[in-house]
């Protein structure tokens, strides 16, 4: 565990002992971290194994040193970057991985260092302008991998990712013909967007690989489906994995491509949701508004601006006999936008000085967090026991447990 330990009084506790109940005994002020090792390490193993390919670990989801060198030590050889800065921290943390720099947009600069200084072969591209900003950058390099992203639907997913970035399908041809020229090892990416709750969305994916492929006809040496892969949310209970693994296998065995093709995946959610959770404090309570001492410009970034349902629970001495109800949040500053809709259901008569754990924000949690209104500052602790949900345990157990705990 932590040395954080001694700001709650807690340096006592055996490793591996502690649970949330003691952490809420010692009455922090603020927010406190709550990451599990062990979630991880599961959810990178299961990927290495069953996953028919290769995974990358998208690194925007948690950049936590932490994460990834657990996340290597799982066996994760592999990262997808977006941002020189992501290259420079895996770089740093982890001199030994392959790093591919996914970003379709990128500074002149930031391929050149990422080439010349990092030993980044991997690029993605869809536009000619960005493949001759790579020619140029990297001096007409012969030893480059690189994946033109193909746009597809996020219809089936929960957060879009098709409006950005991603060729038309008209444009494919001429964008592969062209790419195939420069490049060492031709790939094909996409992104069917964040928590795709349907492995449909893979399959239908593929098809436009399939189509974009044949018009070209070009060799293609790497498929990579991006991530999206989801998690378990409130009101969100996706088919298991496999289900996802199995469409895609299904799909790339039967493309037009090279006999030794790679097929690669960029899970970012699926491997870091279920290694963190945030215990707040309740700070007032006015009628189904609960004010707690973390949010929008926190850890809860996604509950804010996107709708997002965490799963909740109450952490308090006295159990609460009443039922649930829906309430929604409010955070720390002085914004109105410092707002989480929800619903979030908690027993009826919680109130002030009572903690709620906030689960799955391994993904997009910390990593969004900013010290606004001098809000910011969190404990972190290592804990033993088991996610509010997981997709990697029997099926009993992915539905997250009862809402209340008693200290």
């Amino acid at each position: 565990m932590h040395n954080h330990h001694n700001a709650l009084g807690l340096a006592a506790a055996p490793i591996g002992s502690t649970q949330v109940a003691d952490i809420a005994k010692a009455r922090p002020a603020q927010p406190v971290t709550l990451i599990r090792p062990h979630a991880a390490r599961r959810a990178a193993r299961f990927f290495i194994e069953a996953f028919p390919g290769r995974s990358l670990y998208a690194v925007k989801a948690n950049p936590s040193p932490d994460l990834l060198r657990l996340l290597w030590e799982s066996g994760v050889t592999h990262y997808d970057v977006a941002s020189i800065a992501e290259v420079r921290l895996i770089a740093r943390t982890l001199p030994d991985a392959v790093q591919c720099f996914m970003h379709p947009v990128k500074a002149e600069e930031a391929i050149e260092e990422a080439y010349f200084q990092h030993n980044v072969r991997t690029f993605s591209l869809d536009t000619l302008d960005e493949l001759e900003k790579i020619v140029r950058a990297t001096n007409g390099a012969s030893d480059l991998n690189l994946c033109v992203r193909i746009r597809v639907s996020s219809d089936h997913s929960k957060l879009s990712l098709a409006s950005k970035f991603g060729a038309e399908p008209d444009e494919m041809k001429a964008l592969l013909l062209a790419t195939r020229q420069a490049a060492d090892a031709l790939g094909i990416c996409f992104h069917v967007g964040s928590q795709a709750m349907t492995p449909a969305a893979y399959h239908e994916a593929m098809e436009r690989v399939r189509a974009a492929i044949v018009e070209a006809a070009v060799t293609v040496d790497i498929v990579d489906v991006g991530g999206g892969f989801p998690s378990v949310y409130p009101g969100m209970e996706p088919p298991p994995l496999q289900a996802y693994f199995d469409v895609i296998a299904r799909g790339f065995e039967s493309l037009p491509i090279s006999y030794s093709a790679e097929l690669w995946c960029e899970p970012g959610r699926a491997l870091s949701a279920e290694y963190a959770s945030l215990l707040v404090r309740v700070e007032k309570r006015r009628g189904d508004q609960l004010y707690i001492n973390d949010g929008a410009y926190g850890a809860l970034f996604d509950a804010a601006h996107i709708g997002w349902r965490f799963p909740v629970k109450l952490v308090r001495a006295v159990p609460s006999e009443t039922r649930d109800m829906a309430f929604s949040f409010y955070g720390p500053t002085c914004d109105d936008l410092d707002h989480m809709a929800g619903p979030f259901l908690l027993p009826a008569d919680i109130g002030p000085g009572d903690y709620v754990e906030i689960g799955m924000l391994g993904a997009y949690g910390c990593a969004m967090r900013t010290a606004f209104n001098g809000f910011g500052a969190v404990t972190t602790i290592e804990m033993a026991d088991e996610p509010m949900a997981t997709l990697y345990g029997d099926s009993e157990e992915r539905v997250a447990p009862s809402h209340v705990v008693t200290l």
